[in-house]
């Protein structure tokens, strides 16, 4: 069962070394030219984190200080080298931009869910007479192309008019083609993440991509055998990616389209997955999940709602408070050293979220 395996982590690591380690974007996104990204000479082992902080209600808590948050790395805690509070209502001219990027899922999602998650989302862009908060663009992820607009922009009427005049039409690689079909859309969906993941690291500011979708087949399991050499591979491309998605400060969200319908154990089997992988022996392809890529990056996963528009909202709505922070990360004994992240708020009542861990070079 490993033989179509093999080709897979290959092409993956090779992606995010090549596209998202260069200045180049993806050919398929059509993006601006990077900024410089020179990194001033002391500061290359600093590590910068977005946390969101909230009330029981979900609301966004504002006007927090430095000293009232706890960051530890492991079970050791972390001196916070600087620290900013970004508020939408109250913006200064240090606030760095932030945008959202919604993805509509062609690939893992049936027809008849993606007409419904276009109706979703144009209700979204509409909202408050289309004047959206934060700049938007849609990325169109089908089994031609991952395509993404132009420039992000806060006017929805625009938006939802452009959005209506793309048909993602029918996919070609679908459940009802087994395995290798399952593996081909791991396959495609990974080269999709490459693709935004190197348009969002092109562009300054938080990016929050929102990606609309049940996810892909996990590929993991007690029928999936996977080599020593696999799992060295795997394990480079879990490395590559969660270190790319910081680097490009992405926030990664899943909805899934098919809300309470598709809740069940497929839905939450994610979650085997979402603890950080230390060590290669440890590597397998769910560690790669939609879900997984979306809660270690300080995201979301949500699949127990059919009301689409009130859940891209809700992960929209972390655009609105947050809290950027930066440490300088503790000298790594050996390579792709894994160190888990967390955060308390010394507060009662509130909930604290940032990026599970990061890996660390010498």
């Amino acid at each position: 069962m490993s033989r179509f395996l093999r080709s897979l982590p290959i092409f993956l690591l090779l992606s995010f070394a090549s596209s998202v380690g260069q200045n180049n974007p993806a050919p398929q996104l059509e993006t601006r030219p990077p900024e410089s990204t020179a990194t001033p000479k002391g500061a290359q082992r600093r590590v910068t984190v977005e946390v969101q902080v909230n009330d029981k209600s979900g609301a966004p808590i504002r006007g927090l200080q430095k000293q009232d948050f706890n960051l530890l790395d492991g079970k050791q805690p972390l001196d916070i080298v600087s620290f900013q509070a970004v508020d939408r209502a109250a913006p200064t001219p240090s606030d760095p931009p932030a945008e959202i990027v919604l993805v509509v899922d062609a690939v893992n999602v049936g027809f008849n869910a993606v007409s419904y998650q276009r109706n979703e989302i144009r209700k979204f862009l509409l909202q408050n007479g289309g004047k959206l908060p934060e700049p938007v663009s849609i990325a169109f992820f089908t089994d031609r192309e991952t395509k993404i607009q132009r420039e992000p922009s806060r006017d929805g009427n625009a938006l939802a008019a452009a959005y209506d005049e793309y048909q993602t039409g029918l996919r070609i690689v679908n459940r009802s083609q087994g395995i290798y079909g399952a593996a081909e859309r791991f396959d495609m969906s990974l080269k999709a993440i490459v693709s935004l993941t190197s348009y969002a690291a092109a562009r300054p500011g938080r990016k929050l991509i929102i990606w609309i979708s049940p996810g892909w087949p996990l590929l993991s399991g007690p029928r999936i055998q996977i080599t020593a050499k696999e799992e060295q591979q795997l394990f480079n491309t879990i490395v590559q990616a969660s270190t790319s998605l910081r680097q490009a400060d992405v926030t990664l969200y899943s909805i899934d389209p098919l809300g309470l319908a598709d809740f069940g154990t497929r839905t939450s089997y994610y979650k085997e997955f979402v603890k950080g992988v230390p060590f290669a022996k440890r590597a397998l392809p769910g560690n790669l999940g939609l879900q997984v890529l979306a809660v270690q990056s300080g995201g979301q996963a949500l699949n127990t709602t059919n009301d689409l528009t009130t859940a891209v909202a809700k992960c929209a709505a972390d655009a609105e408070a947050y809290y950027i922070l930066s440490f300088e990360a503790p000298k790594p004994d050996h390579a792709d050293e894994y160190h888990s992240l967390d955060v308390n708020v010394d507060k009662p009542g509130v909930t604290a979220r940032t990026r599970t861990g990061y890996y660390d070079e010498p």
